[in-house]
C-alpha cells in the first residue's frame, strides 16, 4: 500500500439524498485510473456514518467490481462491535479484501475495552482488520501489543498526529505490522510521519484532484523537497485553512471540489452541509491554482 496514495472515494448521492450507484461507479473508476495503492470505500470521506446496510453493500460491491483485483479494497466499518460485525459480514459478502475499523460511537473507553472491541469484531469476520485511532480511540503501547496478537489485525491507522506516541507504537509493534498516516489532509504531515517510519498515507485530495495528490506523492517519494514545499505552501496549507472554516468541511469541501470538476457525486448528507457560497468561490480559485501547479486544468 505504500507504493501509491491511499484513495478514499466519495459516496455519490442524488440531489434528493438517495444513493447514486452509477455516479459512484464513475467516481471510483476515476480514482482507480490514477493508480492508488489501495481504495477505501465507505470510510470517513465516503460518509460511512450516513449509510444503511443495503447502501453500504452497494458501495462496497461497486468498488470491488471496479477494482477487479488490481488494488486492495478496504471497506470501512464501525459503531459498536455488534454493528461493526454486521457491516463486516456485508463487506465480506461483497468481496472486500480488508476492513478499516472506524472509532466506536459516543463513549470513552479504557484500553482493555478498546482491545476487547477489536477482539469481538475479529471473532466475527475472516477479513483482515486495520484499527483506526482517532477521536476517543488512542492506543497505549500495552493495548497495541494486545491487539497485534489478534490474528487478523494487521495494522493501525493514526489520526492523532502525536508523533511521540506514534513512534513508541511503531517500535513496540512486531515486524510486518502496518502503520498508516490518517491525519486530516495527511500530506501536511507526510514528511513527519515518514520520519518515524510511517510513509503510507491517506489522501482526501485524491478524491477530487488525483493530479495534485499524485504529484505530491511522487515528489515526496523522490526527495524533491522544492516541489513538496511548493505544493504545501501554495495548495495544501491554503486548503487546510479553508477546511477549518466550518465543521464537516473535511468531507463537504472534498465533495464540492469533485463537483466543480464535473463529477457526479451529489451533495453531502446531514448532519454535514455543503459549503457556503463564499467558501465555494474560494475553493474554486484554490483548486484552479493547484491544478495549474501540476499542469492540469479544472
Amino acid at each position: 500500500m505504500a507504493r501509491g496514495v491511499l484513495s478514499f472515494p466519495l459516496t455519490a448521492f442524488h440531489d434528493d439524498g438517495s444513493l447514486d450507484p452509477d455516479g459512484l461507479r464513475a467516481h471510483v473508476a476515476g480514482r482507480l485510473a490514477a493508480g492508488p495503492g489501495a481504495v477505501f470505500p465507505a470510510c470517513g470521506t465516503g460518509e460511512f456514518f450516513s449509510l444503511d446496510e443495503e447502501e453500504y453493500r452497494t458501495v462496497v460491491r461497486v468498488t470491488v467490481e471496479e477494482a477487479a483485483g488490481r488494488v486492495p479494497v478496504v471497506a470501512g466499518t464501525g459503531c459498536g462491535w455488534a454493528q461493526a460485525a454486521r457491516f463486516a459480514r456485508i463487506a465480506e459478502e461483497a468481496g472486500a479484501d480488508a476492513l478499516l475499523v472506524l472509532p466506536h460511537y459516543l463513549v470513552d473507553a479504557p484500553q482493555d475495552g478498546l482491545a476487547a472491541q477489536l477482539e469481538r469484531l475479529a471473532e466475527r469476520t475472516r477479513l483482515p482488520l486495520i484499527a483506526y485511532q482517532r477521536g476517543q480511540v488512542a492506543y497505549t503501547v500495552g493495548a497495541l501489543r494486545r491487539i497485534t496478537r489478534i490474528p487478523n489485525v494487521i495494522g493501525l491507522k493514526d489520526g492523532h498526529s502525536d508523533l511521540d506516541r506514534l513512534q513508541r507504537l511503531t517500535l513496540a509493534a512486531p515486524d510486518g505490522f502496518l502503520f498508516f498516516n490518517g491525519a486530516a489532509t495527511a500530506e501536511i504531515q507526510a514528511r513527519a510521519y515518514a520520519a518515524v517510519g510511517v510513509p503510507a498515507y491517506s489522501s482526501a485530495v485524491h478524491a477530487f484532484a488525483p493530479e495534485i495528490a499524485g504529484a505530491f506523492f511522487t515528489a515526496l517519494r523522490d526527495g524533491e523537497d522544492g516541489t513538496v514545499d511548493k505544493l504545501l505552501r501554495e495548495f495544501y496549507v491554503p486548503f487546510v485553512e479553508l477546511r477549518d472554516r466550518a465543521p464537516g468541511y473535511a468531507v463537504s469541501l472534498v465533495k464540492a471540489a469533485a463537483r466543480l470538476r464535473g463529477e457526479r457525486v451529489g451533495p453531502v448528507r446531514a448532519p454535514l452541509t455543503d459549503p457556503a457560497p463564499a467558501d465555494l468561490a474560494d475553493l474554486k480559485a484554490l483548486l484552479t491554482a493547484g491544478l495549474d501547479l501540476v499542469g492540469a486544468a479544472l
